[in-house]
């Protein structure tokens, strides 16, 4: 282990302790303010289609996003994780399309749309444990997102919880930046161009 790569496990271990001490109630009540946040920003207003994803364990919560979205028109894609922890994406038509997936992710039963389908997305909603203010995120360390953002064409919007919001993020030369950070005290842009 390199040590980049160290520094982002240590990362990784720390952001994850402390979201297991956040409360349930906490992280609905955050997921219902990433809700407003979403819906309030401009870029989510006129976009047609939104890719996101559905949250699991002490995740920020998505559930009140996917509503939103979901009654305000939007078409929502969701990524469906393959074998090779690249991305396809399929549509999200509500709770009911949802099926059990590998990691215990939750997937669209439609059919795929084909890895290049997040290009289509206005806003791209993406998980992650950390971002840094040039827009350096820290993943889970499959390289999934940083695939789909290398395709993605949309704004690209990181859902973290306001303190995993933090000075400097280790990062290898394959990491995407993310143009903005949504958090349950808003949504605001990151400096990528440094």
């Amino acid at each position: 282990m390199n040590h980049i790569e160290a520094q982002k496990l240590a990362l990784r271990d720390q952001i994850v302790t402390a979201r297991g001490r956040i409360g349930v109630a906490e992280i609905a009540a955050r997921a219902r303010a990433v809700r407003d946040a979403l819906l309030a920003s401009t870029d989510v207003r006129r976009a047609a289609t939104v890719a996101c994803y559905v949250s699991v364990g002490r995740e920020p919560g998505t559930g009140p996003i996917l509503e939103a979205l979901a009654a305000a028109g939007k078409r929502v894609i969701l990524p469906l994780l393959q074998p090779d922890d690249d991305l396809d994406w399929g549509v999200y038509d509500g709770p009911q399309s949802l099926a059990s997936a590998r990691r215990g992710l939750l997937e669209p039963v439609g059919p795929p749309l084909g890895p290049d389908a997040v290009a289509t997305a206005d806003v791209v909603l993406v998980p992650g444990l950390a971002v840094d203010r040039t827009g350096l995120r820290l993943g889970r360390g499959g390289g999934s997102y940083d695939r789909a953002l290398a395709r993605a064409t949309g704004l690209s919007v990181v859902v973290l919880n306001s303190e995993e919001v933090v000075d400097r993020v280790p990062a290898d030369v394959h990491d995407r930046r993310v143009a903005a950070v949504v958090t349950e005290i808003g949504l605001y842009r990151l400096d990528a161009s440094r």
